[in-house]
Formats: C-alpha cells, sequence, structure tokens
C-alpha cells in the first residue's frame, strides 16, 4: 500500500547530482511531491529531502540505489510520525482588504501568520506549517481576493537522535586505521613479475 515517505539524502555538493537523483526516481515512474536541497550539519555535506508518494518496498528499493551514486554517503527514509517537518508559505492579498475585513486579521492571527511586506496595493503574508495548515488559511484566503499564493518544498529532521553526524564520529573514534598505510615496494625493485 503505497503511503508518503520523506527520504533524507546525505552527500557531497556536486555538479550533475540532482540529475542523477532525478533520473533514477523517473526511470522508474515515481512522481516527487517535493524536492528540497540545503547545506547540513556537516562541513561540506549536502543534505537532500525528498518526499514521494510509494509503498515501503519501492522506498527500500531507491534507498539502496541512491547509495551506489559514488557522491552519496547515506540515505534515509521515514514516515511522517518518524520526522517533524515544515514548510513555508507566502500569501498575497490586497491590502484593501485586509484593512477593512476584521475577519481576515483574525483568521491570519488564527494561523500564526505575519506580515513580511505591506505595500498600498498588496501585504504579503507568511505562515509556517504542515500541508493542512497551509490548505486551510489558502481555502479561506481565496474569499477575500487573494492575489497570488507560493508554498516552499518539505525540510525535515528525524526524531531519533542517531543522525549521519553521529554516525560519522562513531566511525572515526573505532577506526582501526588512525593514519594512511605507508606501503613500502623497494625491495621488489629487481623482481620480476610473470603473468
Amino acid at each position: 500500500m503505497k503511503k508518503e515517505f520523506t527520504l533524507t539524502i546525505y552527500s557531497e555538493n556536486s555538479v550533475g547530482l540532482v540529475s542523477k537523483i532525478a533520473i533514477m526516481f523517473s526511470r522508474r515512474k515515481i512522481n516527487l511531491s517535493s524536492f528540497n536541497s540545503s547545506p547540513s550539519e556537516i562541513p561540506n555535506v549536502h543534505r537532500f529531502t525528498i518526499v514521494l508518494n510509494e509503498t515501503e518496498e519501492k522506498v527500500k528499493n531507491i534507498a539502496r540505489q541512491l547509495e551506489k551514486i559514488v557522491e552519496v554517503f547515506k540515505v534515509y527514509y521515514n514516515t511522517n510520525d518518524e520526522i517533524i517537518w515544515q514548510q513555508i508559505a507566502l500569501y498575497k492579498v490586497p491590502t484593501s482588504v485586509t484593512m477593512k475585513e476584521v475577519k481576515v486579521e483574525r483568521l491570519l492571527r488564527e494561523y500564526g501568520a505575519r506580515a513580511v511586506v505591506i505595500r498600498e496595493d498588496y501585504t504579503v503574508f507568511e505562515t509556517t506549517g504542515q500541508d493542512e495548515e497551509i490548505e486551510n488559511l489558502l481555502k479561506k484566503l481565496s474569499e477575500y481576493q487573494l492575489i497570488e499564493f507560493v508554498r516552499s518544498s518539505r525540510i525535515a529532521i528525524i526524531k531519533s537522535d542517531e543522525g549521519l553526524h553521529k554516525k560519522l564520529i562513531e566511525f572515526e573514534k573505532n577506526n582501526p586505521v588512525a593514519r594512511p598505510l605507508d606501503l613500502d615496494y623497494s625491495s621488489f625493485e629487481k623482481s620480476t613479475f610473470v603473468m
């Protein structure tokens, strides 16, 4: 059964990686609901957050395939119960409506929206939340001459404290080879190798 999953991909920030990731999904005819790219908590490591509706088996399979890409360090997949996530939305409404209609002001306060830009002809409000909250405010503002609306892609943090950063630190502590191996082949100078 299909359900919503969020993939978190830790990788290098290299040219062409986005197209490699996109090809993986397009080959399997998987539609993405949201795609976000940003720096991560680890220096020089990039983070992609991808939302899709698919079966768990397909998501496991694509996570394994993504980890085979050279630039990718680790891929996590989670259900909505396992993550904390938000989106940001901007709503442009005529200033005349917001000034005259007390209902609009109450509505915006109810949803925790704040004015970002106030001009004579329009006002832009910003709010953060999840799909349902953003959609509900959109429907209600549509009744008040909504001019424009835009929503960002999802950003998410895994609830578990076992992130990639902690695993990298543990790996560095437990690494049996503290320094690069010093291989000396000078004793083989006069040897002849036959195949």
